[in-house]
């Protein structure tokens, strides 16, 4: 009777084992391709804002493309407004320089005009005095001879005609005087208006130019803070669908573990089984044996810590997990002075991205799953990176040396631990105090 009972009780403890393990596997796996999903489903969103970033970006462009069509056009106004002002001004400068020639023919017309006055006042004088007309009678009647007298009758002929002539000429400088002043005045109210309208617009061309300067900056502006958005949705984006490989990786890993798992289990409770129908079997016979075995261990160089996670680095804790000058500190920082201090994976897993971050610097992130639940590592701010993106790493083993690259403002070791995929908001980051062993 106990052979069979313990046939059977054998059995069931592998079907057991099997349906448990076949249930933790699939649970686990489904978990890893949950959160595969929640990946792409993440990637998709990144993938869609950088599109909208590059429609931005294109918008920008098209602005700026009208804002510098606009920025010629002024410039040829401005160019134009210029060379008008030259214009004017040489213009305005001949008006002077034909002001001044005026002036001085003005000048001397006036003492012209000075001159007959007076002579006009001596004449009156002279008609007052003599009795006007009389006095040229006496001329004549003085002639001593017929050929006195037609030479005397021409002299006044000639005096009379020239008085006439002199009043014509002083009538004349008088209206010549007045028509060049008002001429004169005009000319140079004209040109001095028109000057100062090309003055006006050129102010407000300069001041449209410099509106449009200080558009196309600002638009420049955007535009680079735009591509530097998408250059960090870009980074995100290869770090999203590293991460997707990654998983997929890890996914075959822990089926091919949780399989190994059952395996070595089924073949431990067979072995078991058959120890035990020996050992009935010898016991029925009354026989007796023994046996043995062996046992092996493997140091490595790292201290590797019992559990799912070893510590990261040996050093000094200077920073912890939370708020920290007015932001949020999303990890550790672990320091050390030491020259090559060696930075250690936290827990088996598949390396999701080694790179070099403007941020992290040279940064290692690693994909593992325990106990079903997927983690992410982040190793930042290193001197060198000892593996690569896609590298299967085990606890303990050494992927880098602590560093200062990126943002960072001293040596030392920043270490992030996320429950989940790492995203940019790191709405999945916790505080690995109390799950990774500290220094």
């Amino acid at each position: 009777m106990k052979k069979p009972i313990l046939t059977i009780a054998v059995a069931g403890t592998i079907l057991f084992s099997n349906f448990s393990g076949g249930f933790a596997v699939e649970a686990s796996i489904s978990s890893l391709k949950d959160q595969q999903n929640q990946i792409e489903k993440e990637k998709s969103e990144v993938s869609s804002t950088i599109n909208d970033a590059d429609q931005k970006i294109n918008r920008l462009n098209e602005q700026q493309s009208d804002v510098k069509d606009q920025m010629t056009r002024i410039d040829m106004s401005i160019g134009d407004t210029h060379k008008k002002i030259s214009e004017k001004t040489a213009e305005l400068e001949e008006t002077k320089a034909e002001i001044t020639r005026l002036q001085e023919e003005i000048k001397v017309t006036k003492e012209r005009i000075e001159k007959r006055n007076e002579l006009l006042k001596e004449r009156a004088r002279n008609y007052q005095e003599t009795g006007g007309m009389v006095s040229y009678l006496d001329v004549l009647m003085g002639s001593h001879n017929f050929s006195d007298f037609i030479d005397r009758a021409n002299a006044v002929a000639t005096i009379m005609e020239a008085d006439q002539d002199i009043l014509k000429q002083h009538e004349a400088d008088k209206k010549s005087l007045e028509e060049n002043q008002a001429k004169l005045e005009e000319e140079l109210a004209s040109v001095q208006t028109m000057l100062a309208d090309l003055e006006k617009l050129n102010q407000q061309l300069n001041a449209q130019r410099a509106e449009q300067d200080q558009l196309l900056a600002t638009l420049e502006q955007q535009e680079e803070e735009i591509h530097e958005h998408k250059m960090e949705l870009q980074e995100e984006a290869q770090l999203l669908a590293a991460q997707s490989a990654a998983i997929q990786k890890a996914i075959s890993l822990e089926q091919k573990r949780q399989e190994e798992e059952a395996a070595a289990a089924a073949a431990s409770a067979a072995a078991a089984a058959a120890a035990e129908a020996a050992a009935s079997a010898a016991n029925n016979n009354s026989s007796s044996g023994n046996g043995g075995g062996d046992s092996t261990s493997q140091q490595s160089t790292a201290p590797v810590s019992s559990g799912a996670f070893t510590m990261p680095a040996n050093g000094t804790f200077t920073s912890g997990f939370g708020g920290r000058w007015g932001t949020t500190h999303y990890g550790i920082d672990i320091a050390n002075r030491a020259a090559g201090v060696p930075i250690w994976a936290a827990a088996d897993g598949v390396v999701i991205q080694s790179y070099y971050s403007s941020s992290y610097g040279n940064v290692v992130f690693i994909a593992h799953s325990v106990n079903g639940q997927t983690y992410t590592t982040v190793s930042a701010h290193m001197e060198t990176r000892f593996v690569s993106s896609g590298a299967v790493v085990r606890k303990g083993q050494q992927i880098g040396i602590m560093g200062n690259t990126g943002d960072s403002t001293g040596k030392h070791l920043h270490f992030e631990l996320h429950r989940g995929e790492w995203n940019a908001s790191k709405s999945n980051a916790i505080n690995p105090v109390g799950i990774v062993p500290m220094p």
